[in-house]
């Protein structure tokens, strides 16, 4: 009896975060692959395997520096905890009341990446997809009012804030149709400081910050948004710099768009905030991992 009881005790305190490490370890026999994907450190993962093969008393994974394999026991544990955590995931899906995901973004979703990863996220059953379009996604992710914000290439972001890079743009020059620019000629990114650059101070992903100090063009006019930039542009103020991909989707008789050379490209991630709706956030960061390996970067 005194074992039966020890025995029920172990079994108590296995808890979902222990099945769910290792099967994922287990499935990409790899600890770093497992770690990245659980967005823990190694050493937290390491642990929680160790918990996990303490409270069963019985060794699940064999490691050394080079390779992950499951031992015979954890090979026959595997397919039970990924029924058992199969089994748990239905019943939570199937009387939880469903509210959307908020994904909030500036300008301009990444094409065809967001219509995928939005998707892939609402085939594997989570629920659906609501879009936030904001200037401060930043802020959004901090007060609650997203669950994932897309970032452009994103500067200065506060400790708590998670940043997973996902794919990358090519970028473009913009310029207004009156500019005394070869329209098909393209222009080199070192070329940039003879021109007077428009940037967007708050969601721009090019702008005085890009160049060393006393590097750059000489004259930079500032804007606040999107909208501001795209007009000031058009009025000829200057120059700006772009995801190639407002070539594609902005429609504006007063600018136009040429090819640049050597212009470092663009970064597009996903930021997030773990500690609620982490399960979902989950869910997306897979459904956007997949939906960029699927494409190429834009």
């Amino acid at each position: 009896m005194p074992e039966t009881a020890d025995l029920c005790l172990a079994v108590m305190d296995v808890e979902l975060r222990h099945l769910r490490a290792f099967l994922l370890v287990g499935r990409h026999r790899s600890f770093t692959r497992a770690a990245e994907q659980l967005f823990v450190t190694q050493p937290a993962l390491t642990r929680t395997i160790k918990q996990l093969e303490d409270l069963l008393e019985v060794r699940l994974l064999d490691r050394d520096t080079r390779r992950v394999a499951l031992t015979e026991a954890g090979a026959e544990f595997f397919e039970q905890a990924r029924s058992a955590v199969a089994a748990v995931d239905r019943a939570v899906a199937s009387v939880r009341t469903t509210t959307p995901l908020r994904l909030a973004f500036t300008w301009l979703l990444p094409t065809p990446w967001a219509q995928d990863a939005i998707a892939e996220y609402e085939r594997l059953g989570e629920g659906s997809v609501t879009l936030v379009r904001t200037d401060e996604p930043i802020d959004a992710l901090l007060r609650g009012d997203v669950d994932i914000a897309v970032l452009r290439d994103p500067r200065d972001v506060p400790p708590g804030i998670r940043v997973l890079p996902i794919l990358q743009e090519r970028r473009v020059l913009i310029c207004s149709t009156r500019a005394d620019l070869p329209p098909d000629q393209p222009v080199p990114w070192s070329t940039l400081d003879r021109h007077p650059f428009v940037f967007n101070a708050v969601t721009g992903t090019v702008g005085p910050w890009s160049w060393p100090e006393g590097a750059g063009p000489r004259t930079f006019v500032e804007t606040a948004n999107y909208d501001e930039w795209l007009e000031t542009i058009a009025a000829g103020r200057g120059v700006g710099v772009v995801s190639a991909l407002a070539a594609q989707r902005t429609i504006h008789p007063s600018v136009r768009f040429i090819p640049l050379v050597d212009a470092p490209p663009s970064s597009v991630s996903l930021g997030f905030v773990l500690g609620d709706r982490d399960r979902v956030k989950r869910r997306f960061v897979e459904a956007g991992t997949v939906a960029a390996a699927a494409g190429n970067d834009l």
